[in-house]
């Protein structure tokens, strides 16, 4: 049994740290709102604009449409672009992102396709090396910047975009977290590259006319469509690191309280057994006198 100066300096221990999560939880929740905020003003207009890419890509016929939108005329090399957080103490934010993509990875290969990896973010690097070691083609190091957003959002869609140029693969797919709330942030899986196309915008036409023509505007759109979609899964995984974070330091928080009162009453009650064990031994020795 652990002494009353052990039962002690645990619980003083106990007590420091649950000082550290219930710091933790008031920053994260405090960075939640504004991560939160940006999030879902950038979803508006990265639907605007997937409206207005589906709209162009009915009107241009296969022969004149550009290489991002056609592809390359392969379906052999997948590329899975996995958005993971650089900090951890968010919960299982970044395992369940791993587990999405290693799911995927699975089912690809399965189907006889080669697979490889764009990490972004630090924390999905070891899981996925472990696993995948010779399949991951680059990493993108987003720990130098405080708030990564649309400027690095850019850097990563130029190099996606150069390497698919230079058929370094047939298909990217991007791996993210789709905040819904503190307590919920689902793994999302969707093609990035070549530029999905929804069938009913293909069957459906548009009363628009676009200058100076559908090829030309599409050729500025499409870069910019991908820079788009990168720059929302980097708000995304901003708002559900918070989120997973408050969450995860409140319950340690209440576990910390949980296992402080457990070791207040075991220290309570070792306290009393002493205090009864020294008072038997003084009555013992006053009757034996």
């Amino acid at each position: 049994m652990a002494s009353l100066k052990e039962l002690k300096n645990r619980i003083g221990s106990v007590k420091s740290t649950q000082k550290i999560t219930k710091a933790k939880q008031m920053v994260a929740a405090a960075k939640l709102r504004r991560a939160q905020a940006a999030a879902e003003a950038a979803r508006p207009y990265a639907e605007r604009l997937e409206g207005v890419m589906s709209s162009l890509a009915s009107k241009v016929s296969g022969d004149g449409a550009p290489k991002l939108l056609a592809g390359n005329g392969g379906d052999q090399h997948h590329l899975l672009v996995v958005v993971n957080t650089d900090k951890g103490l968010c919960g299982g934010l970044n395992s369940n992102i791993v587990r999405a993509a290693i799911l995927k990875a699975r089912e690809l290969e399965a189907d006889g396709k080669k697979v490889s990896f764009y990490l972004v973010g630090k924390k999905g690097r070891a899981p996925i090396k472990r696993v995948f070691e010779s399949q991951i083609a680059k990493h993108f190091d987003t720990s130098t910047v405080r708030y990564p957003g649309f400027e690095e959002a850019a850097n990563i869609a130029d190099d996606l975009i150069a390497l698919f140029a230079d058929n370094q693969f047939d298909v990217a797919h991007l791996v993210y977290p789709t905040f819904k709330s503190a307590l919920v942030q689902d793994p999302t899986v969707q093609q990035l590259i070549p530029v999905p196309t929804p069938e009913a915008a293909q069957q459906t036409g548009s009363i628009v006319e676009y200058e100076p023509g559908e090829e030309e505007i599409l050729e500025e759109l499409l870069p910019r469509f991908v820079k788009t979609q990168l720059f929302g899964a980097l708000l995304e995984i901003a708002a559900s690191e918070q989120g997973a974070s408050m969450t995860a330091m409140d319950n340690a928080t209440r576990n910390a309280g949980d296992l402080i009162n457990r070791l207040t009453i075991q220290y309570n009650r070792s306290r009393q057994a002493a205090i009864t064990t020294e008072l038997v031994e003084i009555i013992s020795g006053a009757e034996a006198l």
